[in-house]
């Protein structure tokens, strides 16, 4: 089994233009028969009357001297016939084999009639005539051989079979090595991504496929690198993340053996490793939940829900958080119904607003309004807390990331919160987006069909 494109190439071309030229000479030759063989009678016809001609004006013996001497008995055999059978021949065969002449066919001559036959070939044609001198009438039978209009046709489709051969040969070989080089460099290439080197340039400009293919190839590649960048990031942040709650409960757990400790010092301490250890169970379930959202393994749960109900409701289970600031809610809320999964674009509303009332000051105001046209809706959060900044507002739905890590103390939470919330409206085949500047607040833009597709 051959392999190698590179050979592939070659025989498939060779192959190709070999059965190519065998065909197109057969089916030349067999188109243009008929007009070779009309062609050669008219000749051959024309020959054998300019023969009869000099029997008619010279005696038979002079006569016969002349037309042994005629150079067209190159490429014509002339037979004359006697009433008796017997004939003489006129020109050299070259090896050819005569045209056999039929007893019907010499007295059809000899009766003074005009045998016309087209023997198999190109060219070949047998012409009887009838043939008047002063010894009574005979018959002669004239005869192509090998006309030059045949043997060009045969020496020129030879010639010209094996010049597009080598030629073809040729430039297949050459041009096979351009087409076979991009591949050899796309070949490298995924073996050095395997290694992991993700720094590979192809500089491959053609236009054809297989410059797509290498565009293909690079934005895969980028992709690739980024999702590396992705992974190396996520280890480090979910180590980070997990770190700092193992070092404080070993810690507070070490203190525990001392025994000097008062019974508010050891309550403190237990109180620290349960709310510890409550983080660090908080954080693998949003790690859990944010990667089944993200294979998709986990399908939506479409049911019709009245939005604006759904908001208020969330908004009231988050009133511990907010009435104890003196927080207060302005709500703009239209009666809306949409096809979503409850359950998930509950988290989503549930995400945002504690974000909202955990980033406002004490007695801030946070709006929530709602428009809706014919295919959508349109859900904004805003609020007036400490905003986000320009350069972080485009990593603001990465897992881990955290907006400002200077307030990482005073606002809990892992980072993960809106990185949920995008997958979940992603799903939705909605769309989310953020309008903040530090210090002025910040509103989230929330985009959902009213119905989305089913096959979410």
């Amino acid at each position: 089994m051959i392999r190698s494109i590179y050979i592939r190439v070659v025989l498939t071309f060779l192959v190709s233009v070999i059965a190519g030229t065998i065909i197109s000479f057969f089916a030349s030759t067999w188109i243009f028969k008929d007009k070779l063989n009309e062609n050669a009678q008219i000749n051959l016809r024309n020959f054998g009357q300019d023969v009869v001609q000099i029997y008619k004006i010279l005696p038979l013996r002079e006569a016969d001297l002349f037309v042994s001497g005629m150079k067209q008995l190159n490429s014509y055999h002339i037979r004359i016939y006697e009433p008796t059978g017997q004939f003489e021949t006129y020109g050299n065969l070259n090896g050819h084999k005569s045209a056999p002449v039929t007893s019907e066919q010499l007295k059809k001559v000899l009766d003074g009639g005009v045998v016309q036959d087209t023997t198999n070939g190109i060219a070949t044609v047998l012409l009887g005539l009838p043939l008047k001198t002063e010894m009574g009438t005979k018959a002669m039978f004239l005869e192509t051989l090998s006309p030059p209009s045949a043997t060009f046709v045969v020496k020129w489709g030879v010639i010209f079979a094996t010049c597009s051969l080598i030629a073809g040969s040729l430039i297949i070989l050459v041009a096979s090595v351009y087409l076979v080089r991009p591949i050899k460099k796309l070949t490298k290439a995924t073996k050095r991504i395997a290694a992991g080197d993700f720094n590979v340039k192809l500089n491959i400009k053609q236009t054809t496929e297989i410059g797509t293919l290498a565009r293909s190839f690079e934005e895969m590649m980028h992709d690739l690198q980024q999702l590396e960048q992705m992974r190396r990031e996520f280890v480090t942040n979910v180590s980070h993340e997990v770190q700092s709650p193992l070092t404080s409960i070993s810690g507070y757990a070490s203190a525990l053996k001392q025994v000097n400790l008062t019974d508010d010092e050891r309550s403190r301490y237990l109180d620290i490793i349960i709310a510890e250890a409550r983080r660090m169970s908080k954080m693998s379930d949003s790690l859990l939940k944010l990667s089944l959202l993200e294979s998709q393994s986990q399908q939506l749960r479409l049911t019709t829900l009245r939005l604006d109900e759904q908001i208020r409701r969330v908004i009231v289970a988050l009133q511990p958080q907010w009435s104890a600031r003196n927080i207060h809610f302005e709500l703009d809320l239209d009666n809306v119904k949409i096809m979503a999964d409850h359950d998930q674009l509950n988290q989503v509303w549930t995400n945002i607003l504690g974000n909202s009332i955990k980033f406002s000051k004490d007695g801030d105001i946070i709006t929530v309004s709602m428009e809706q046209d014919i295919r959508s809706v349109i859900v904004r959060i805003s609020d007036t807390g400490i905003g986000i900044a320009l350069e972080d507002q485009k990593r603001i739905f990465e897992r881990f990331f955290k907006a400002d890590r200077s307030h990482s103390r005073k606002y809990d939470g892992s980072g993960m919160g809106l990185a949920i919330v995008k997958q979940i409206v992603s799903l939705h085949q909605g769309d989310i987006r953020v309008e903040s500047e530090p210090g002025q607040g910040t509103t989230f833009i929330i985009t959902l069909p009213i119905h989305p597709p089913m096959d979410s």
